[in-house]
């Protein structure tokens, strides 16, 4: 029998299963899809957000100041990227200048620090691309970059060090209430029995709640389509561009990645789904004008789109159910979810001490070290590696400058990839200009071998997303 389960393997359920590690537990994390970070937390901006447009008294505006706070330590002890950049909320015009300098108050009485209102030329002097019509903004030196699929895969990385086991491409199809355990069923057919369920599932989490509970939740996905350009466009600002927010979404922001990149979006829309649509990608790149004119269209990499899993009332939703004791629910970790994740961890481990005594490890591992990443090493470095490890000098992807000994370490890490859309988060094989055309079948093949399955078998990313499509023979 589990100690804890944990369903749901994004950011949150990742942030969570490493916070609950610090202690003696039998620990399994469960998801539906291959790999961490394959569903939300792929999708997602990568904003660390300063926390100035979040309500007082709720709950997103106390883990989102708190999570902020942690994210230079966590990153440095877990070796994921992260830059705090800064952000600039932007007004166009008086009416939107006021409502800046309402934001400014509102993050000022949260607690946000580093909130100053910038006149126009102070603007420009700070960012010369930005649209010449800009009137002022609020300067959010608190705020921050992050890659959210490197965070999560620390974060989970570093769990499985610590003894955390994870049960990937498996759904939850039943959970039954026993008398002091919950039996969850899965797809397979396997029954795991746990003392206690975190139910961390995203987008689903409100049906999970429903096997069990008579309390009922209800989340309406909003969709928020993306375009990701090239490093050439990553050069046309330094901080992130926000412009004035609405009830929905944060808005339209233009913003570098810590890559390189350049990032542009999200809009907003009721949806279910996550294909992307010309009118939506219109939509974003007319929007993006208004903060930057000149957006190099001719630069887009590619285009992606995530949901949001946003419920009635706003707020994050994070408590036991109140008719299944040991059965916790993390609802409605919509943005700023990514910036308090760690919070949201600590949070759920304060809930699960009232019902589980937790004895801390004397051999916590606290820190992970990252891969090897050949494009970052001096050339004396390259040479050092490539003589202990001859492929660290094969280079498969050429965009990225990715080599065979970084996939093969990719594969072989603590919750290693099996699909090529795992490959890509980890290692960023496939990111660059080709998006893949030709490093693809290079990379199914490393796969194939490593896996000791047929080439046919390797997936992009789920069971039914065969890359090659034939036996070889």
């Amino acid at each position: 029998m589990k100690d804890i389960t944990v369903i749901g393997a994004g950011v949150v359920g990742c942030a969570i299963a490493r916070e609950l590690s610090r202690y003696d537990l039998n620990i399994l994390v469960i998801d539906k899809n291959e790999d961490v970070a394959e569903g939300i937390s792929k999708a997602n901006s990568g904003i660390i957000h300063g926390g100035y447009n979040e309500k007082k008294g709720t709950l997103k505006a106390k883990l989102n100041l708190e999570g902020n706070e942690m994210m230079d330590d966590l990153s440095k002890k877990l070796q994921f990227p992260f830059k705090r950049n800064g952000a600039l909320v932007l007004a166009f015009n008086e009416e939107e200048l006021e409502k800046v300098k309402e934001l400014k108050a509102n993050g000022d009485e949260i607690g946000v620090k580093g909130l100053e209102i910038l006149n126009k030329d102070e603007v420009l002097e700070l960012e010369k691309n930005i649209n010449k019509n800009v009137v002022g903004a609020l300067y959010v030196k608190s705020s921050g970059i992050v890659s959210p699929y490197e965070m999560t895969l620390a974060l989970g990385e570093n769990a499985v060090e610590n003894g955390v086991e994870f049960k990937l491409g498996n759904s939850v199809v039943d959970i039954k209430k026993e008398l002091n355990s919950y039996k969850i069923e899965l797809d397979n057919k396997e029954v795991v029995e746990s003392k206690l369920v975190i139910n961390a599932a995203g987008l689903g989490a409100d049906d999970l709640t429903y096997l069990v509970s008579n309390e009922k939740y209800e989340i309406d996905p909003v969709k928020g389509e993306y375009c990701l350009f090239d490093k050439v466009a990553g050069t046309l600002c330094e901080k992130t561009l926000f412009q004035v927010p609405s009830k929905l979404s944060k808005g339209v922001l233009v913003t570098p990645t810590v890559d390189g990149n350049l990032l542009i979006g999200p809009n907003a829309k009721h949806s279910d789904t996550i294909e992307t649509s010309r009118e939506g990608i219109d939509e974003i790149l007319e929007k993006s004008q208004k903060t930057i004119k000149d957006i190099p269209v001719s630069r887009v990499l590619n285009t992606f789109s995530g949901l949001r899993p946003k419920v009635c009332g706003g707020d994050f939703i994070i408590e036991e159910s109140r008719d299944c004791k040991n059965f916790i629910n993390v609802i409605g970790i919509d943005s700023p979810g990514l910036t308090a994740a760690p919070a949201i961890a600590k949070y759920v481990v304060d809930i699960v001490s009232k019902n589980i005594q937790l004895k801390e490890k004397e051999n916590f591992k606290e820190t992970r070290t990252k891969m090897v990443r050949m494009s970052e090493l001096n050339i004396e470095e390259k040479n050092k590696l490539i003589a202990q490890n001859p492929s660290y000098g094969k280079m498969i992807c050429k965009c990225e400058f990715v080599t065979e000994g970084e996939i093969i370490d990719a594969i072989r890490r603590p919750l290693g990839a099996t699909t090529l859309d795992g490959i890509k988060r980890r290692t960023r094989a496939m990111m660059g200009g080709c998006q893949g055309s030709g490093c693809m079948i290079p990379i199914s093949m490393i796969l194939s071998k490593e896996l000791g399955i047929d080439i046919s078998k390797v997936n992009k990313n789920c069971k039914s997303s065969t890359v090659i499509g034939y036996k070889e023979v």
